[in-house]
Formats: C-alpha cells, structure tokens, sequence
C-alpha cells in the first residue's frame, strides 16, 4: 500500500510540473522549417514541425532537453528551464547537395517540377526560398487565376484651409496593408496600387513616443519639419502612444476562434498557417481565459466549447483536427461565433471574436453591405471582432477590412509564422484588448501660416467634420501599448504650387481672406474618445506651434515609409522621393530595432527598387 501511495505521488508530482512548449524552427535565411524531429532528450517523446516550422510538445519538468535534428542541418539541443516558447535556428551543413531521400521528407515535390538535384541545388549554402519560406508558397504560385479584391483608394488632395480648415478622421491601427504588401514583393511582383494604404504601412512600426501619464489612455505627440520629397512643403506628425497594461492585469478574456475551413482555405499558406498561428495565441492563454472553437464551410458549427486557458492541450488538439473542404458560410459562422461570445459573456471582460479566413465568402450573407450590417449590429452588445487573414490567389481584402471596421476590431495579415508571432504574441495586448474605443481626431489648420494640407493615408477613414462631436459616430479602436501615427503635408502661406488650385469668387457669401489666428500656431488637434464600455466621448486638445526643427527618427522613419507607399501608388504627390531616397532615410532613422522589422523594411524597399518600375 505504501508502494502504491508513492508511485501516485510521483505520477502526480510529474503531471503538475509538466508542461507545454511551443516554438518556431527556421533556417538561417528566417524561413520556418518543415519535418524537423523535436525530441525529449533520454526519450521516445517527439514531435515534427509542421509546413512553417511549428511545434508544440508537453515536457516533463524544466529540467528536460529539447533536441532539434533535420538531415541536411545540424543538430541543435537546448534546455528547456523556465521558458514557454523556444525558437530555434538550425545552421546548414556544409555539404554541396542534400541526400534525395531527406529531402523528400522536408516537403512534397509538386508535380512536373525539374530534376530533384538542380531543384534543390544549395547556393552558398541556402536552400532555395521557395521550397522552405512561408507557408508552401509553390502551390500558390501554380494558381492560374487571381480574384483578389482591394477598395478602390482616391489619394487624399491638398485642401485649401480658407475653404476647408477642418480635416476629421478615425485612427486606424491596422497593419494588414503591411504585410500583404509585403508578400507580393517577396513573391517578385510590386503590389496592386489599391493594396497600399499608406496610413496601416506607417502604423505597422512602434515608435518611440513618450508613455502617457495623466488620466487618459494615450499620450499625444507631435513634431514639424521639412519633407523630403518637396522641400517648400512641411510634413505635421501626429502620434498616439497607448497605455501598456502588463498581462497580469489584463482582463479575463472571453474569445471565439472563429476559423474558415472551406475548401478555399485547403492551401499551405491557409488554413496549415492559420492552425500553427493560434497555438501560438493558445500558448499565451491564462487560467481564467476562454476559448471557443467555431468554423464553417458549407454551414457552421461548434468544434470546441468553452475550455479554460490552461487546458491547452485540449485547444491544439481541436486545432490539430481541422480539414478543409466545401463552400464559404460566412455569414452562418459570424452569427454562430457572436452567439457563443454571448452566451459566455464576461462582464467588465475581453469579449472577442477571432476570425481567421480568405474572406472568400459565398454562402448566405456575403456581399460586402450584408456582412458590414451583421457586424454592426452585433457589435452593439460589447463583443469586439479581430480579423486575420491568410492566403492568395483569391484573397478577399476588402470584405475583411470592412469587417475589422464596424465590428469595433483590428485587422491583420498572417504570410508567415513570423507575422504570427508579432501579431499574436508580441503586440497580443495591443491586438486582442481595447482601451479606448471610437477615437476620432479633428485638426484646424491656421490660415496665417497654412495655405493648403493633405492628409497621407486614412481615405477610408475619413469622417464629416459634423461626425467629431456625434458620439453615436463609430471610430476606431486603441489597443494596449499601440502606437497611431498620422502625417499631414503642409504648403506654407506664400509658397507656390501646381497642388493649390483656385475657384472663382463666391457670388452670395463673402470671401474668407482675413483670420485672428497668432502666427506662432500652425494647427490644433483635437481628440474624442470613449472608454472600452462606455458611450459618452471625451475631449482632448493639442496645440502645435509653427516652429520647424530637424526631424528626429520618428518623424524619419515614417517619412521614409510613406514615401515608400506613394512610390508603389505611383502618387502624384511623390515629388523628389527616389526608391535610393528612401533608403537613406530608413538607413539614417533605424533607431532601435529589436525585432528587426526595420531592417526588414529596408531589405523590401531594395527588393522593391530591384523589380521596378514605380518610381
């Protein structure tokens, strides 16, 4: 008996201490790596990363080794200890061809492809990029027709401030434009010119505002200087820095994963991609987080009811589970998901829908009207909605956007496990809970010094100056710790330019020539905004001096990206700025960079210049 009683202290002992790592192998080009043996050291206990270099496997205690072996790349081991997320990154051997046989374990030869040698032929030591980068992105590029939908994008103009001396628009947090800009250059091509929203390019990067203080969520900053593809122009900063709330503080969170397994999710950059993001998000799950599993295909239904944070193995399981096949019921789910979010509903909680698909809906409600109408009215009952999409050939980025926007959410695009990770893991609190909702801005410029503005970006953001004051006007939303950065363009007073164009003088109404404005204003920005659960908005104002100075590497670095943005619009308002001009400006603004996404936006800006022509 006694015997007995120590073997079940031990088996329990060892169940409490167990628990589960998950991380990301790659090369070292940054390409997740497929087939890779992860094994508990002195065990049989393994697992194998997926197509993006995923993996998820539950440990015995912190004492326990993880051994990361491939043929073709040297073996790797390291201690596991306190952390829950390892990455690895696994060196290639030094060898001139890799063995047939392993390469064939690493991913599936497509059909009619050239000889297995010279396909997988290392140069300098790299594997070619399109056998292990993001997400099987051979089978995409066999595709033979592309049905990609943008929102057509009429660039902001210059507005004359004595006819217009308002501009009012919502925050956009959105980073979606970013990233999927980012796929087609990797991919070789320049992206489609309605595929650029300048304003979510800018707002992908963090920057180095100053944290808020007062009572207000947000800290408000500005900064003024010359632009760099005009000089006789101004360039006005306007920047945003939410309160960062530490994950112990955060709010229990209620969340549907809302997943799209149509038969148009069945490529390796979907739904395969889609499942290793959210057991990254499931990874970062507390005890007293939910999660629901909801899909649809040809109809919807509930694949996992509500499980507890800490009961990851059962979530990855679920994921694990999901195969794709049939057509698109969209609307069905969306219904299903925001019903499950109800009936499970955490008071003064995170309440979220997670909704990941191509947006290819075809099945019940699905045309873009029908679906902003069924979002809007669900959002009513404090449900928020965060859309992820994934995929290409027939992504559907309008329809996604609009759902982002009336349903008091966020929206992003997921091409690789790298995009995950940032979305999901290391901006989770900025994507998944909300500080401020409804947040507007509105900005009167000084006739004495102004002559003409234009906002860069937020064309499908813009509001009616009469919507800053209506509170029952929706707005966008404020993540913890995000950063909104906002760029106007600025002719001074006396300046001549072909963008300034003037209309005959007014018959019934006197013309405004005159204004009591000090010249030492340039502008005064105001703010409103809600908190997460309230309806009444509140107020903020800003005045920025007309005092130019050097530009520091905030107002630099968002410079050189929306000068990057105007270059693949083919704007009209480029001016001067050269594929070459942005680069010695991102160069000289890098700052710091610990995640590396600016030296990544470098990297696609050079991409970019070599495949031409926009510039």
């Amino acid at each position: 008996m006694k015997k007995l009683l120590i073997i079940l202290s031990i088996i329990m002992v060892s169940k409490v201490d167990a628990k589960f790592v998950n991380g990301t192998v790659y090369d070292e080009n940054g390409n997740g790596i497929a087939r890779v043996n992860v094994l508990i050291d002195g065990t049989a206990n393994s697992v194998v990363t997926d197509i993006n270099g995923f993996y998820s496997i539950e440990v015995p205690d912190e004492k326990s080794t993880l051994v990361f072996s491939l043929p073709g790349f040297v073996t790797k081991r390291i201690k596991v200890g306190k952390k829950k997320v390892i990455d690895v990154t696994l060196k290639y051997e030094p060898i001139e061809y890799a063995e047939e046989d392993a390469l064939n374990e690493i991913v599936s030869m497509p059909a009619k492809t050239e000889n297995k040698k010279s396909f997988y032929k290392r140069s300098n030591g790299a594997v070619s990029r399109s056998i292990l980068g993001s997400g099987g992105m051979m089978h995409d590029r066999a595709l033979n027709h592309n049905t990609e939908e943008y929102a057509t994008i009429h660039e902001n103009g210059f507005r004359k401030v004595l006819d217009k001396p308002l501009s009012t628009f919502s925050i956009d947090v959105d980073a979606a434009s970013y990233s999927n800009m980012r796929r087609f250059i990797n991919n070789g091509q320049l992206p489609p010119k309605d595929a650029v929203r300048i304003e979510e390019m800018i707002n992908y990067f963090g920057y180095e505002y100053k944290n808020p203080t007062g009572k207000d969520p947000f800290s408000i900053n500005t900064e003024l200087s010359t632009a760099p593809w005009n000089e006789k122009h101004l360039i006005a900063q306007v920047g945003l820095q939410g309160k960062k709330i530490e994950m112990d503080n955060l709010p229990a969170s209620n969340i549907v994963f809302l997943i799209d397994v149509s038969g148009s999710m069945s490529a390796s950059n979907k739904l395969p991609l889609l499942k290793s993001s959210f057991k990254l998000l499931a990874n970062e799950l507390r005890p007293q987080d939910k999660v629901s599993i909801v899909v649809y295909a040809g109809a919807a239904g509930l694949v996992l009811p509500p499980t507890s944070g800490n009961d990851k193995k059962t979530m990855m399981e679920a994921l694990d589970k999901l195969t794709a096949g049939g057509s698109t019921a969209g609307g069905a789910g969306i219904k299903l998901a925001y019903k499950t979010a109800m009936e499970n509903f955490v008071e003064g909680g995170n309440n979220r829908i997670v909704l990941a698909t191509d947006g290819d809906f075809n099945v019940g409600a699905s045309s873009n009207a029908e679906m902003e109408r069924l979002v809007e009215e669900k959002r009513k009952d404090g449900v928020f909605l965060t859309v992820l999409g994934f995929g290409m050939g027939n992504y559907k980025d309008s329809k996604m956007e609009i759902l982002a926007d009336k349903g008091n959410g966020n929206y992003a695009y997921i091409d690789n496990m790298r995009e995950a990770k940032k979305v999901l893991v290391s901006e989770f609190g900025g994507t998944l809970f909300t500080i401020a909702k409804d947040v507007k801005i509105q900005v009167e410029f000084n006739p004495t010094v102004v002559q003409a503005y234009r906002l860069i970006g937020y064309e499908n953001r813009k509001l009616n100056d009469e919507d800053f004051n209506d509170d029952k006007k929706d707005a966008g939303e404020l993540g913890s710790g995000h950063t909104v950065t906002a760029l106007y363009e600025i002719i001074p007073v006396g300046v001549e330019s072909e963008f300034v164009k003037d209309i005959d003088p007014l018959k019934y109404q006197e013309n405004k020539g005159t204004s009591v404005a000090s010249s030492d204003e340039l502008l005064t920005v105001k703010f409103r905004y809600k908190e997460p659960d309230g309806e009444k908005s509140k107020l903020i104002t800003q005045v920025v001096k007309n005092k130019v100075s050097e530009a520091g590497n905030n107002l630099n670095w968002s410079m050189a990206v929306a000068g990057f943005g105007m270059l693949l619009r083919d704007s009209e308002f480029k001016g001067e700025m050269t594929y070459a001009s942005v680069l010695e400006l991102a160069r000289s603004s890098k700052g710091n960079d610990a995640f590396g996404y600016r030296r990544e936006f470098i990297d696609l800006v050079d991409l970019a210049r070599s495949i031409g022509p926009r510039q």
